[in-house]
């Protein structure tokens, strides 16, 4: 298992009590990924830009890990970790729930919407699961920063996540600034709407 995919699956088990944006979630996944590539060594950061290392391939393990190193950019200057996030972000979060519906680790229920799509998805207990629930109960770091960016909140902890790795350090600063970024674009296309809005009303 990817930490991209334990991340999806802990978004999908908070689903009814901390709901999650697909866009945050998606450049979130997104971050996931580069991150396990960095931990796999297929990539280093030259500050904040993407270095692919030569000679790696695709890994077979995890199509989506295999996607994201099939396009990487391979020429200087590489590409900032901020396009990385928005360009493979896109409709990420969408992806993962097709991949996790084919495998048969997500099944319609009745009743309600789920913000990842028309109808209510839950998971099936599977290792899948079993494995994305131990690394949240055990606060692993690096998962433990990804779900805050995107809202999930675990139990109170007198410990910070404690993260010694720098390019990771990054990665997550990053996806912290690239939410909040959404964040901003979608209150100001609320005001904006508002104020057509009462426009047309008049006075």
């Amino acid at each position: 298992m990817t930490t991209a995919k334990d991340l999806f699956i802990l978004a999908m088990e908070r689903q009814v009590n901390q709901s999650v944006g697909q866009g945050d979630l998606s450049l979130a996944l997104a971050g996931a990924e580069l991150i396990d590539l960095i931990g796999a060594h297929t990539v280093t950061l030259d500050g904040d830009r993407i270095v692919p290392e030569p000679q790696q391939s695709p890994s077979a393990d995890d199509p989506f890990l295999g996607e994201a190193t099939e396009s990487l950019a391979r020429h200087v200057p590489y590409e900032r970790v901020e396009e990385w996030l928005w360009r493979r972000g896109s409709d990420l979060a969408g992806s993962y729930q097709a991949a996790l519906e084919k495998e048969g680790r997500l099944a319609p229920r009745r009743g309600g919407l789920s913000p990842f799509g028309a109808a209510r998805l839950e998971l099936v207990d599977s290792p899948a699961r079993r494995h994305a629930l131990s690394r949240w109960e055990a606060a692993e770091p690096v998962l433990v920063a990804l779900a805050s960016v995107v809202g999930i909140e675990g139990e109170p902890s007198e410990d910070e996540p404690h993260l010694d790795d720098d390019a990771v350090t990054t990665v997550l600063a990053v996806v912290n600034d690239a939410v909040m970024e959404l964040e901003a674009v979608r209150q100001r296309r609320s005001i904006e709407n508002s104020a057509f809005v009462n426009l047309w009303r008049g006075p």
